[in-house]
């Protein structure tokens, strides 16, 4: 009775792949399995010096920077991403957060990471939104690695424009004073991974990265679910 009922759920709303929005298989979540092959990912996570992590260089000091998946316009990446932050799909979320916990589970660089914190929204976009992508993927990421997410510390006091068309430089000066944190006891002598779903120009990742390195951290890493090369 339970595959039936499902079944003829599957042909009223057939659950679409994420990626490619052909129907999924009863096995399938989130993504096809050809998606899941064919997903561009980074390997950043292997190398200490790769293209984000050069990309902070002068800028903030990280101890490690990855990003899942490369975005290029039009891919599938973008797809998920679009379908995560305006689709209401946030079990991509979960499921991106998972891979990049997977990748980092048993890389050494990321082996003492204490507490995981997403790159927070204003409180205004939250309510417009119902909720914050970076979230979704640091729960993941923290449910592999067994870490707590704290998502209370850092906080987005300051409501910006679209930073889509404008460059680093803007970008950093936009940001600037837009983040605070609220209890800076929990973060001495930790080592913080501070997360976002999409790096561009970097320029939200630095500002959240100056403010948190004022309260004695041991260590700041950064993880993203994709990179714009």
């Amino acid at each position: 009775m339970f595959n039936l009922f499902y079944d003829l759920a599957d042909l009223l709303f057939p659950r679409l792949c994420n990626a490619c929005d052909r129907p999924l298989l009863k096995a399938e979540r989130v993504i096809c399995l050809k998606c899941g092959y064919d997903l561009p990912y980074t390997d950043f996570h292997l190398f200490v010096d790769n293209p984000l992590a050069r990309q902070f260089w002068g800028r903030v000091p990280l101890h490690g920077a990855t990003a899942l998946l490369y975005f290029n316009k039009g891919g599938k990446t973008q797809k998920m991403i679009h379908n995560l932050k305006y689709r209401q799909q946030t079990g991509i979320g979960l499921f991106l957060g998972r891979k990049i916990g997977e990748h980092l589970l048993n890389t050494e660089h990321y082996q003492d990471i204490d507490l995981i914190i997403p790159v927070p929204l204003h409180p205004r976009k939250m309510r417009k939104r119902g909720y914050n992508q970076s979230q979704f993927l640091a729960e993941g990421i923290a449910e592999i690695l067994g870490i707590q997410v704290n998502n209370k510390t850092l906080i987005r006091k300051t409501a910006t424009q679209s930073q889509t068309k404008k460059d680093r430089y803007t970008r950093f000066q936009n940001l600037q004073h837009t983040f605070s944190v609220v209890d800076k006891n929990i973060l001495q002598g930790k080592h913080i991974l501070l997360v976002d779903d999409v790096v561009t120009t970097g320029a939200t990742l630095e500002s959240c990265a100056a403010e948190l390195q004022q309260y004695g951290l041991k260590r700041l890493s950064i993880a993203a679910a994709a990179y714009v090369s």
